[in-house]
């Protein structure tokens, strides 16, 4: 009963390993000025700008969007540690200061996993907004803390803009992650077929 459950957990974290790897390969493809170093900033508070689009459009963080579907939805699939350590090898990959864009994130996952009891029987329209609310005072966060020690930091239309664009990409990322994998929100009281309590 406890090797079935760890292993659909292992399941899952390799799923969503995947899909990061997948990501990043993407952010790292030279299309237009998506993936190629302007000499800018990125959108999460880098020295090297990876989040552009060929239109100047930022584009929307995904695992982000999936990390928090995640600790909403099954909280029991996704451990910390490997959100922490994904977020932190993105902020080397993209030249972020090391630690700080995976705290924040780490903080962020585990408000909501706390609170994920709370939102089993709540509409998604509360959801969405708790969700929006926790990003904003993520990209606040970070940016406050690059002005504290007086980083470089993006021009806040810039950061305000892939906020929103990954604000809006929240509800796709959740719907993708129902049909394909399967994540959704136990009912209270749902029990799996071993008897378990999800």
């Amino acid at each position: 009963m406890v090797e079935r459950r760890q292993t659909k957990r292992l399941i899952f974290v390799s799923l969503y390993l995947g899909l990061a790897a997948m990501v990043m390969f993407f952010r790292f493809l030279p299309l237009g000025s998506y993936g190629t170093d302007a000499g800018g900033l990125s959108a999460s508070g880098g020295a090297v700008d990876l989040d552009i689009a060929p239109f100047l459009l930022p584009m929307p963080d995904v695992m982000l969007c999936l990390s928090l579907a995640c600790v909403l939805r099954r909280p029991d699939l996704l451990p910390a540690p490997v959100i922490a350590v994904f977020f932190f090898i993105e902020d080397i990959l993209l030249l972020r200061p090391p630690g700080l864009w995976a705290l924040i994130v780490l903080l962020g996952t585990e408000f909501l996993r706390r609170r994920s009891d709370q939102f089993r029987s709540s509409t998604f329209i509360y959801e969405y907004a708790l969700v929006a609310g926790v990003m904003l005072a993520m990209f606040m966060a970070n940016r406050t803390v690059l002005a504290i020690v007086i980083m470089p930091r993006e021009p806040l239309g810039l950061s305000f803009t892939q906020f929103l664009v990954t604000v809006l990409a929240y509800p796709a990322v959740v719907a993708t992650s129902y049909f394909f994998l399967g994540l959704r929100k136990p009912a209270t009281g749902e029990v799996d077929a071993l008897g378990q309590k999800l």
